[in-house]
């Protein structure tokens, strides 16, 4: 039987299992229909792993945004994948962990952003010059100076700070994403996070943050991004879980429409996206002019849940320590239309990763497997509202958080080119970064680094949230080398269809890439999940510091492979 709760599930199951029945026939055909214009057979693992994709990512599960019907069959989808092939419950006696969130949908109608200057009042066209956020809890009025802080990072260990000299107090911070190139890419991704850029820019008295959007490094054009000002954010219901208190405003800022505010500064807006697009150290200046900000929005309280599936370990020593595999479930939903299209379908972001995820759980079952330690699966909600699935998880894990041992997450791999490249984000910050590489050799696949830093991505998926818990952990996806084909594709990839509708089953994959990257993935758990040690954070490596926090480096130097 069935183990989910019912709340979970509000769905016709017979309609909606014809449907899925529907979904994975014309997937498998697909593949048929492609392997049989080759002359092949076709190959059963990719089917199987398409098969997931292609109902998750169906237009009847209308992108799965959080907390809708959509991602309520999404992750009805998983738990019962996870019960078919033998992963038990992960939630005590259940699949799901219920989450709940506060929805903020803003009224822009009844909304408005003014900058005063010499006496005159300059309305700010929304959407074409600026957007409100509400990912926050707004104040429905904001009157204060303007202050532009560069990348308005704190960097004590780094001997950097953009805040010297400001005077914040009272303050709207206007700043540009990214940082100087001299600070290391995961320390620099970290120093960058919501959470720390607000802690360091509160202590001095700020009152709010303006984004500026540098068109020439944004993963998502301006023009593709705002039509998703009226979407709903959410915020945690859980007060002690939001982590951006006293920000009474925030906002983003059109870099290709904005000059005019950097007027009579010294500087020049193209002089700052340029030196910010080369990662160099910026100006920092007030701003003439005071902003002015009425916001209205709509309330309402949201519920939506983690999927939790345990894979038990079989070592009665170490079968109470958890190696923790992620993925986001959750996509964007339905959201402003781009050449006709409105359904955000999240085929790559992150259907693909949770058709691996459930592979891995097959294969457990199917392969006999009987590891020391314990797997769970983890299909996290609500990563692309800001990693809340992950962080309420980190708060209120459903096992000790002192067993969990290690996390690996996978998020919109890209099976889109021959897996050649594994690019490892937090590679040389713990053991794990040396023990994948021989699972990665083993597919034919060279080890590399980050090898864009200035997106931040080691700190935009939900491994950050188990690195801030002290767990060491490492996202992974293929990669490329830089200057081939393969480097264009995903460039191209992520300008035409990250975060687009046509992220969805019309689009280019490469199948024995997404099947050989499941292996490899299965390979390296069951590889952590056995071994006499845990992993350990390198000496020399920034994040150790929140596992001495946590208390788990002491621990785990007594000696043996208890917490």
């Amino acid at each position: 039987m069935f183990l989910g709760r019912e709340a979970a599930r509000p769905i016709p199951r017979e309609h909606d299992m014809n449907t899925r029945s529907r979904f994975a026939l014309t997937a498998l055909a697909a593949i048929a229909l492609a392997a049989a214009s080759c002359g092949k057979q076709p190959d059963p693992a990719q089917q199987a792993w398409w098969s997931h994709v292609a109902y998750l990512a169906s237009d009847s599960l209308e992108g799965r945004n959080t907390g809708t019907l959509g991602y309520r069959k999404a992750a009805t989808y998983v738990a019962e994948q996870f019960e078919k092939y033998g992963a038990r419950p992960g939630a005590g006696d259940s699949y799901f962990q219920s989450i709940d969130f506060i929805s903020r949908r803003i009224r822009e109608d009844e909304s408005s952003l003014e900058l005063l200057r010499n006496g005159v009042t300059q309305p700010i066209v929304m959407g074409e010059e600026a957007t409100i956020s509400m990912s926050l809890d707004p104040a429905p009025e904001v009157e204060a100076p303007l202050v532009f802080a560069g990348y308005a990072m704190h960097v004590p260990g780094a001997d950097y700070d953009d805040l010297q000299g400001l005077d914040l107090q009272g303050r709207i911070v206007v700043y540009i994403s990214g940082g100087p190139k001299s600070i290391d890419a995961p320390l620099r991704a970290h120093a960058q996070s919501s959470e720390e850029r607000w802690k360091a820019l509160r202590e001095r008295g700020a009152v709010g943050l303006l984004s500026l959007h540098n068109p020439h490094k944004a993963d998502v054009p301006w023009e593709r991004a705002v039509k998703r000002r009226f979407e709903p954010r959410l915020t945690m219901a859980e007060d002690a879980l939001n982590k951006m208190p006293g920000l009474q405003f925030a906002g983003s800022l059109n870099g290709g429409k904005v000059a005019h505010w950097f007027e009579g500064t010294g500087h020049t807006l193209e002089e700052v996206l340029d030196l910010a697009t080369r990662e160099e150290p910026l100006p920092r200046f007030p701003l003439p002019g005071i902003l002015r900000a009425k916001v209205a929005f709509d309330e309402a309280p949201l519920s939506s849940d983690n999927v939790v599936g345990i894979i038990p370990g079989t070592d009665p020593e170490v079968m109470d320590e958890y190696v923790v595999l992620t993925g986001h479930l959750d996509h964007l939903g339905v959201g402003g239309a781009v050449d006709g299209d409105s359904i955000y379908n999240g085929a790559m972001d992150n259907a693909a990763g949770i058709a691996t995820m459930i592979e891995i759980a097959k294969m457990a079952q199917v392969r006999g497997a009987r590891p020391r330690r314990s797997l769970m699966l983890l299909a996290v909600t609500a990563e692309e509202k800001g990693l809340l699935g992950s962080r309420h998880f980190a708060a209120h894990p459903t096992v000790p958080a002192e067993g969990i041992v290690a996390n690996v997450n996978m998020d919109m791999y890209l099976p889109i080119v021959p897996f050649e490249w594994l690019t490892v984000y937090g590679r040389g910050e713990s053991d794990l970064g040396d023990w994948i590489v021989p699972h990665a050799q083993k597919q034919g696949a060279r080890v590399q680094d980050d090898p864009e830093p200035h997106r931040r991505i080691f700190i935009r998926s939900d491994q950050y949230n188990f690195i801030l818990m002290g767990v060491p952990a490492l996202f992974c996806k293929i990669g490329f080398d830089p200057g081939t084909p393969a480097e264009q594709a995903f460039k191209d990839w992520t300008k035409n269809r990250y975060h687009a509708p046509s992220d969805d089953l019309e689009q280019p994959v490469d199948m024995a890439a997404a099947v050989a990257f499941t292996e490899m993935l299965y390979d390296f758990c069951m590889d952590i999940a056995d071994r006499d040690e845990r992993p350990q954070w390198k000496e020399d490596s920034f994040f150790r510091r929140f596992a001495v926090e946590a208390g788990r480096v002491a621990a785990a130097e007594e000696g043996g492979s208890g917490p």
